[in-house]
């Protein structure tokens, strides 16, 4: 873990083309009761397609390959912390080896313990899918800032100023940072300052315009870019 507190130069994130799906002003639209309302109705909304159309076919078909991988659970949980930083747990599909992970040993390039099936899960990022369940009961949403293992969230708020604000809203299946690119393992400071201003971007700047483009985002980044999902 300790590579990501190497210094680096800061990005200038905000270089990218960002202007056209935001709105101009400044104000932190995801504090709003208003903005809230809308953003959870869209949660429910494709949460509830996914679980009907999508997962109720491709989750026991998951299940089977992880079954007939390796040994052990189906599902992964970890401790995360959310809205308020209050913990929760946050579900995935198993793609280690079991009893092999580790809140603070990050998933590296060519890592032993992350069997066949687990590969291509976190290639396409369909290791993630439990999380719907997480975003249907209310702890997380389907955009916003990617929640981080409680041992590392304490050591990212102490590099990091202000880290602590990506806490006002609910965490994400995916975010803003990781639709343009800051996927997988946080190899230095640059990497973990790049999300974090990304995070505070979104959060400050929020439309449902900008929901829909980061999905499209994602998707790209999950067929075309995915080098760094290991």
């Amino acid at each position: 873990m300790e590579k990501f507190l190497r210094r680096a130069k800061e990005p200038d994130i905000f270089s990218a083309k960002l202007s056209g799906y935001i709105t101009p002003d400044g104000a932190v639209y995801l504090t709003d009761p208003q903005k809230l309302l809308i953003k959870r109705f869209f949660d429910l909304t494709i949460s509830v397609f996914l679980i009907l159309f999508v997962m109720s076919w491709v989750v026991p078909l998951i299940a089977l390959m992880i079954r007939i991988d390796s040994r052990g659970p189906i599902l992964y949980r970890q401790l995360r912390h959310g809205k308020g930083n209050k913990a929760f747990w946050c579900y995935k599909f198993r793609t280690m080896k079991a009893n092999t992970e580790s809140d603070l040993l990050q998933a590296s390039k060519n890592d032993q313990r992350v069997t066949r099936v687990g590969r291509f899960l976190r290639k396409s990022s369909l290791d993630e899918i439990p999380q719907v369940i997480n975003v249907l009961i209310g702890e997380m949403s389907l955009i916003g800032p990617r929640p981080h293992a409680v041992p590392m969230n304490h050591v990212f708020s102490n590099e990091i100023n202000n880290y602590m604000f990506r806490h006002v809203v609910k965490p994400g299946i995916t975010g803003l940072a990781q639709s343009r690119g800051y996927r997988g393992e946080i190899i230095d400071h640059f990497d973990i300052y790049g999300r974090v201003k990304l995070d505070h971007f979104y959060i400050r700047k929020w439309c449902l315009f900008l929901d829909l483009k980061i999905v499209f985002w994602t998707l790209s980044t999950i067929l075309f870019k995915n080098g760094k999902a290991y």
